[in-house]
């Protein structure tokens, strides 16, 4: 699939049905596009099927509760509307986006309450989030803005609105030549990449930003379990800047980016070493399992 994401071929379940990928729009004044009000999901199917797509699905509807609304939809419709359309558009191996937002109505503030609660979920064929980095390992920037803190946003939400300093933080990276942005926190601990959780490893351990401000990811989970079933310890901790410099390796995990190494963080170098590489490895059997 090829094209701007508003011009192409393909279907995308909205509100219940399926609707022609070009008519799938909303309103100016949908107040998801004013006030953030919109919470995502990002997921991959493997041969047909999507890793993870329960907990994916009872996350969507989690986070929707953190920000004061409800999906009118059950975990159960909303799986059966994902095979749905992974079925319509013909693809197995796809990234699928499951979005719910508040919709346009009788309010048009901060309020909205009164408004009606919408759902979409599209799929397209999605390579590498970070081209050949597999293989190389990712360039990666340090951000200035830092994760806030946890009593100023909902953190445990996959929303919007948390992604706006991601965004900027990657336009600055790659405006530099690098292909993401490690984040501090409010307190200037490692937290995260602009959509990805890091890990780094050190005499043959595993060091990774305990998730106190951030969201703890479905792939990071299972890349820790995958680390806990070759007996690799793992420390999830705060870790200070000054540590960056004695890390042997380190990498990326998220559903788009899977497990992918980094070779660099601003000054700071990494091997692409054969545990980051053997991770990987155990990740791309785990989905494909």
């Amino acid at each position: 699939m090829t094209g701007a994401y508003d011009d192409r071929d393909g279907q995308i379940w909205m509100d219940g049905r399926m609707v022609s990928w070009r008519e799938a729009n909303v309103h100016i004044l949908t107040h998801a596009m004013h006030y953030a009000s919109s919470v995502f999901e990002g997921e991959r199917a493997y041969g047909g099927r999507i890793f993870k797509s329960r907990a994916h699905s009872e996350r969507l509807r989690r986070s929707a509760e953190m920000i004061d609304f409800e999906i009118p939809w059950t975990v159960d419709q909303i799986e059966a509307a994902k095979a749905e359309v992974l079925a319509a558009n013909g693809l197995t191996d796809a990234y699928v986006r499951a979005v719910a937002w508040r919709g346009s109505g009788p309010d048009m503030g901060v309020a909205a309450a009164r408004n009606p609660v919408r759902m979409a979920i599209a799929a397209w064929e999605w390579g590498a989030y970070y081209g050949d980095a597999r293989t190389r390992g990712a360039r990666l920037d340090i951000a200035k803005w830092r994760r806030p803190a946890p009593d100023t946003a909902p953190f445990r939400a996959k929303a919007a609105g948390l992604y706006m300093i991601c965004t900027m933080a990657k336009h600055s990276a790659e405006a530099k030549g690098c292909s993401d942005a490690m984040m501090f926190d409010y307190r200037g601990y490692v937290a995260e990449a602009t959509g990805a959780n890091i890990f780094f490893v050190r005499n043959g351990e595993v060091h990774t930003p305990k998730p106190d401000c951030f969201l703890d990811g479905i792939t990071r989970q299972s890349v820790i379990g995958l680390l806990h079933d070759r007996q690799i310890k793992v420390h999830e901790r705060h870790i200070e800047p000054s540590e960056l410099e004695g890390f042997e390796q380190c990498w990326l995990t998220g559903t788009a980016a899977e497990v992918t190494p980094v070779g660099q963080i601003g000054d700071y170098n990494f091997e692409v070493g054969s545990l980051a590489r053997q991770i990987a490895e155990d990740y791309d059997r785990l989905v494909r399992a």
